[in-house]
């Protein structure tokens, strides 16, 4: 009874999990540059003279599906869509190093640059600021130059270089901010050949048809758990019964 019950709650955890992975891809669906999540569970057992019999299982979004979303044109100079498989840095809340393909930025009054999801855009030595109130146009290369609307004779100038990375070979993980990272708190190098496209923005890779699907699996899965936590209760009931007549 003891073995049923651990290993049916463990399920129903993994599979509320699985559910709220599903539900953050759909509700991302529209959100550019967005990498789906992608959910596995693992078998755990414990170690011990008493407990080795437990089956329990782990279930945890382990990273993302990194295939390409479709580009499409915006016209808008400060929306850029990432070439191959180039990651954009950023800088997260706690300071540290983050990477993304959403491509949507803005400028803040300050001059800081951000993107969609409110994060600093890092260059190599920091995050990237703008002058505020000047044309502000990005290269290929991930170069900004500003222009000063008051010297229109004057070419523009560069003001920094988005840090462009390429993760091959390194690991990544997907947090619940919806950014990559590298475990333990690394970073990844600046990839020199890594290019942009201005005026243009990537799709979310998330499959709706695909998604709405496994959100009713992962319904019926957790529906399935939850009936062996009612298949133990009443075989304790049944056990008691038994062992009252005794």
């Amino acid at each position: 009874m003891d073995r049923l019950i651990y290993t049916a709650l463990t399920g129903v955890d993994a599979a509320m999990n699985r559910q709220r992975a599903v539900a953050n891809n759909l509700a991302n669906v529209s959100t550019p540059g967005f990498r789906a999540e992608t959910f596995s569970v693992s078998n755990l057992r414990l170690r011990s003279e008493s407990l080795d019999v437990r089956g329990l299982a782990q279930g945890a979004v382990r990273g993302a599906d990194m295939s390409a979303g479709t580009v499409m044109q915006t016209g808008r100079t400060l929306d850029v869509a990432l070439g191959g498989d180039a990651l954009m840095a950023l800088q997260a809340a706690d300071g540290s190093e983050v990477y993304t393909r959403r491509g949507d930025l803005r400028i803040e009054p300050d001059g800081r640059l951000l993107n969609g999801d409110g994060l600093a855009v890092m260059a190599e030595a920091g995050p990237l600021v703008v002058p505020p109130g000047w044309a502000i146009s990005i290269a290929q290369d991930g170069g900004v130059y500003a222009a000063d609307p008051a010297a229109p004779d004057v070419p523009a100038e560069l003001v920094g270089r988005i840090k462009l990375a390429n993760p091959a070979g390194s690991p990544l993980v997907k947090g619940l901010d919806n950014v990559l990272r590298v475990p333990g708190g690394g970073i990844l190098p600046a990839d020199p050949t890594a290019t942009l496209v201005t005026g243009a923005l990537e799709g979310s890779n998330v499959d709706t048809a695909a998604t709405l699907v496994d959100m009713i699996e992962a319904q019926r899965s957790f529906e399935r758990r939850t009936k062996l936590l009612s298949t133990a209760e009443q075989l304790d009931q049944s056990s008691t019964r038994l062992m009252s007549l005794s």
